[in-house]
């Protein structure tokens, strides 16, 4: 919907609530991460030598048909630099939306609308299991197996409330058409074996499965992903709330599935699901970028559509019945650990049904408005409920809604007493009668605006999958989607409306004074509710096990052994399509900087298609900042932006950046060399991008930061304080086995160390007790002698990326900007080199109330430009795809597992795992699998792929030369390293093996999760759950 595809314009808040089968709008942020990698270019990609496929696109004539399929609208769509064309199939009544734009990262997707009804997940249990072997591809888990086949620059699944999609990209032709073929005969024609079934979803099962004495347990994937899911109690909030708001229908369920309900769930409701929901007349396919239609419809009708008749099955999702009175739930979560104050862990929000998604200017209009209300410092709600210092930040779903048919706005706190509850509900409805009496400043609604144009202009991450995850839920419930995307033509009609004296005021009215369809919903913590579900859970199993025969008993045992010789089994993979080292390019394409100099402050200049924006970054180094401040550090980038500077207070601050910026960031900066394992730059990384003619408007806001931040509001900062200490917290639960690999590789390298001090489980303690603090003077203190030297530019160094029009004037500003700034400029490494740091291994389980695991061990290895560098990327890819995958995800029951090796470490990891020694244990012996030369030459072949697809992901021309600025990393070096990959060979995988991972060499490995309920092995420290030792 117009909300989805602005989401980014508008930066209006979201929660990531870290898997993929999401109910709630974090969905957009999670699609987000997983893109960051794959960057697309907005009007200007790298396209030549191809038949121009806007102009093929606009020659069909509507009405002609295609390969059977029916042409029903040709549409330009100039927001989107790209031409819409809609087909339906005649035999199936498919829909088909074919985006024609001149992008070589082509995509494709098909999606189904999925209506459980039910919490069994039986739509993600059938997301999982369609990939786990088709007819024509009859191999265990041919999704996986293709990512070391392809050059892909995406490929996954996810499941949301109401529909199910499979979606991918690749730059290469061919490799396009085989990932076609293999999606196409996965999603229609799975084998769905009842074998798959188990494993991804549930089974009882021996804890060893050739030991029938060890105890009968559950596993499954999906039950321990979506354990790990709900650890979170910001997604049993969210979760909680799309339940109760939307009660009489398929919203009302938990699409990714509840844990105890999982257990509910039949192999034979599984294949029912598929007959029903997976047909082609419940389909909507999507194409994107500069490959023939006539081909993808070609391929699409024989190998899929040609084999079906029309279904006439009605999968309608209908309208939620209006209540005439709110209501009002009371629902519980396990205490927080990390809280700062453990009186103050209640979330409480009033929520608001909206109209449906499928009206774009509608959509547009509620967008708009929820960001006006809650979106920065200057909203209103921000001001009322955050400001106040009620609570530690707004409750989960704040703001717009739009992934369910019908719309929905929450607005609310998390983080306040349960006292406090009726005096947040007082606030939210007095605010909105402000606000319906006042209606808002004309700047606020010019700022907003000003989102939109610029997020439009602004060079997005893969462009085809953004937009078809924008559009995949309007269209699902039969909006016209090309209608979705004609934003500038709504904006102009807002803008007609704007004018008119009442017309905010009325809607602020329509949406919510006068809405009786709102929820009133409430959380506290019970320190019973872990026990409580570990006490159901065993009384589930305790029941079904009692429940058994010996006959049954013995066929549950030869079931284990049936599913472990499967996973052992090794497979012809010859079925499956792949494409081939030779068919990489040799070589990398340069990028031109221009390496320019403005008052002894260095700039590099990078004359990219921006398509009108300027994108600035700088970098300060901390040399000499005092040791015992860097800990201080990722607070003082939290808050030095966000206190105000210069005349404007944070409002008037946070207004003036909406109003002529995308924002202004900053973060930690913490980077081993490229050359030297024990150099690293430390420092504070600044970035923003603006419309171009908003330039000098930027420096200037920049400016008053450097040298005018305002940094005596201790009010403010306690706010700060406390958003900071909950957001980092609740990470953990969300992230966990990126914590667990930073806080292993602590001891191996400088970088690695600060990183942990920056950003790990060391940081998240720093924050808990500057929470706990009842004065921060001190504190703020600190920050300010951060300031003195962060903002000190004498080591500074920027770079900008912007059109060649406007280079001239862009380096011109930006040198009156650095001739503002004070300090006196230098000529010294911004590298600090740390010889006498000795790396050392650590064991550490750091106990926390989760009911799954994230594990992890790490060892020093080499940096960048190292000969065995590309020797280890090879291995580490070889072992997650060939090893770890079917050890920890398919036997083991872990939601993922991997391995990585960069910045000078090498680590391993599992995600979401049900085991914890154990998987330490698999790690070893992946190592004693590549020592032995367990794989084939073919295998190392294949997995060069893979590393290729990830060293080639593309650069969107705002991004262009930012590896430089950060890493010192240049194209020769990134030449260098492919030249070194393409000659990596199957016995070098033995050699690393035995060069650096040999049992002397330091490691350190982590586990964070529920206490074993047993003794350590000797060598392991444990540390509670608020980080004190014991």
């Amino acid at each position: 919907s117009l909300v989805a595809l602005l989401t980014a314009v508008l930066h209006v808040r979201s929660l990531n609530m870290s898997y993929a089968r999401l109910s709630l709008r974090g969905r957009q942020v999670y699609l987000h991460k997983l893109f960051v990698h794959n960057q697309s270019f907005h009007s200007s990609s790298p396209w030549k030598g191809r038949v121009n496929p806007l102009e093929d696109a606009s020659k069909l004539v509507i009405g002609s048909n295609l390969h059977g399929y029916t042409v029903k609208n040709v549409t330009p769509v100039p927001d989107f630099s790209l031409t819409a064309v809609q087909l339906v199939h005649d035999k199936t009544g498919a829909q088909h939306l074919h985006l024609a734009r001149k992008d070589t990262n082509n995509a494709f997707s098909v999606g189904f609308r999925t209506t459980p009804m039910d919490s069994t997940g039986v739509a993600h249990i059938l997301e999982h299991t369609t990939l786990c072997g088709s007819q024509k591809y009859p191999v265990r888990d041919p999704f996986f197996k293709m990512l070391t086949r392809s050059l892909s620059t995406f490929m996954n699944a996810f499941t949301a409330s109401d529909w199910t999609m499979y979606p991918f990209s690749s730059k290469n032709e061919k490799d396009f058409r085989n990932l076609l073929s293999v999606y196409l005969d996965c999603v229609f024609f799975p084998q769905l074996r009842e074998i798959d079934f188990k494993q991804e979803a549930w089974r009882l099962e021996h804890e060893d499965p050739s030991n029938r004495s060890s105890p009968i347990v559950f596993k499954g994937v999906v039950y321990n992903e979506m354990k790990g899911h709900f650890a979170n109690s910001q997604s049993i909030y969210a979760q909680a709330l799309q339940n109760r708001l939307f009660p009489s229908h398929t919203y009302s369920h938990v699409s990714g599935g509840w844990p105890p309900d999982i257990l509910n769930l039949t192999y034979e409701k599984l294949k029912n699901f598929h007959v029903q929901h997976y047909h082609p007349s419940n389909a909507k396919f999507f194409t994107y970028g500069d490959l023939s239609l006539a081909d993808h419809l070609q391929q699409i009708s024989e190998h899929v559509l040609n084999h079906f008749d029309r279904s006439t099955l009605s999968l309608s999702v209908p309208l939620e019945t209006k209540w005439t009175e709110p209501r009002g739930y009371h629902i519980h979560c396990p205490p927080d650990p990390m809280a700062p104050d453990p009186a103050k862990q209640t979330t409480t929000s009033v929520s608001f049904i909206l109209p449906p998604i499928t009206d774009p200017y509608e959509s547009l209009v509620f967008g708009i408005l929820g960001q006006l209300l809650v979106g920065g410092p200057a909203s209103p709600f921000y001001e009322t409920l955050i400001d106040a210092d009620i609570g530690s930040d707004f409750s989960p779903a704040t703001g717009v809604d739009n992934t369910t048919k019908e719309a929905s706005f929450t607005v609310g706190l998390q983080g306040i007493k349960e006292e406090d509850v009726e005096k947040v509900r007082s606030i939210v409805w007095s605010t909105f009668e402000k606000v319906a009496s006042e209606g808002f400043p004309e700047d606020r609604i010019r700022a907003v605006l000003h989102q939109i144009e610029l997020g439009l202009k602004h060079e997005s991450t893969n462009f085809g999958l953004h937009l078809i995850s924008s559009l995949i839920t309007p269209w699902i419930h039969d909006a016209d989607p090309v209608t979705m995307m004609e934003i500038n033509k709504n904006v102009e009609r807002f803008k007609v409306d704007m004018k008119k004296p009442n017309f905010l005021k009325e809607k602020i009215h329509q949406y919510f004074l006068d809405n009786k369809h709102h929820l009133m919903l409430t959380m506290t913590p019970n320190e019973q509710y872990e026990a409580d579900l570990l006490n159901a859970e065993k009384q589930r199993l305790d029941q079904m096990v009692s429940s058994l025969n010996e006959k049954e008993k013995e066929e549950l045992y030869e079931q284990g052994l049936a599913l472990q010789a499967d996973q052992n089994k090794t497979e012809n993979k010859d079925c499956l399509p792949t494409l081939r080292v030779s068919d990489v390019d040799k070589y990398i394409k340069f990028t031109h900087i221009d390496e320019q100099q403005a008052g002894g402050v260095p700039i590099l200049c990078l004359q990219q298609p921006t398509n009108g924006i300027s994108y600035f970054r700088a970098i300060t180094g901390i040399t000499s900042l005092p040791l015992d401040l860097r800990i201080c550090v990722p607070l003082f980038c939290s808050v030095i932006t966000r206190m105000g500077a210069g005349d404007l207070d944070h409002r008037q601050f946070a207004q003036e950046c909406d109003l002529y910026t995308g924002g202004l960031h900053v973060s930690p900066h913490a980077c081993s060399h490229h050359t030297s394992p024990l150099s690293y730059e430390h420092g504070v990384l600044f970035t923003s991008h603006c419309l171009e003619r908003h330039l000098p408007h930027m420096l200037s806001l920049w400016e008053d930061v450097f040298t005018e931040p305002n940094l005596s509001d201790l009010e403010r900062l306690r706010v700060l304080v406390n958003m900071a200490a909950s957001n980092l917290a609740t990470s953990i639960s969300n992230s966990g086995h990126s914590f667990a690999i930073s806080a292993a590789a602590s001891g191996l390298s400088p970088s690695a160390a600060l990183s942990e001090l920056f950003g790990g489980l060391a940081q998240a303690e720093f924050l808990k007790s500057v929470a706990e603090k009842k004065d921060l003077q001190e504190t703020m203190q600190a920050i300010a002698n951060v300031a003195a030297t962060v903002l000190d530019s004498g080591d500074l160094r920027c770079a900008v990326n912007t059109t060649p029009e406007a280079a001239d004037s862009t380096l011109e500003a930006i040198g009156g900007f650095v001739s503002t700034l004070p300090g006196t400029r230098t000529d010294s490494s911004s590298h600090t080199e740390d010889a006498e740091f000795k790396p050392t291994g650590s064991n550490t389980f750091y106990q926390m109330p989760f009911p799954i695991n994230y594990v992890a061990r790490a060892y020093r290895t080499v940096p960048y430009t190292h000969k065995d560098s590309a020797r280890l990327m090879v291995l580490a890819k070889l072992m997650s795809s060939k090893f770890l995958h079917r050890e920890i995800r398919e036997k083991g029951g872990a939601y993922g597992s991997g391995a990585r090796q960069g910045q000078s470490i090498f680590t391993f990891h599992s995600y979401r795992d049900p085991n914890s020694f154990d998987t330490l244990n698999r790690f070893q012996d992946a190592l004693e699998w590549a020592s032995k030369g367990s794989f084939s030459d073919r295998d190392v072949e294949e997995t060069k792929l893979a590393v290729f697809s990830q060293v080639d992901a593309p650069v969107s021309p705002g991004a262009k030369g930012a590896s430089y600025f950060l890493t010192g990393v240049t194209d020769e070096m990134r030449q260098k390293l492919r030249e070194q990959l393409f000659g990596v060979k199957k016995q070098d995988m033995e050699a690393m093996v035995n060069r650096y991972f040999t049992e002397a060499a330091p490691k350190g490995s982590v586990i964070i999760g529920p206490s074993t309920g047993t003794s350590l092995p000797s060598g392991w420290t444990v540390k509670n759950v608020d980080m004190g030792n014991q």
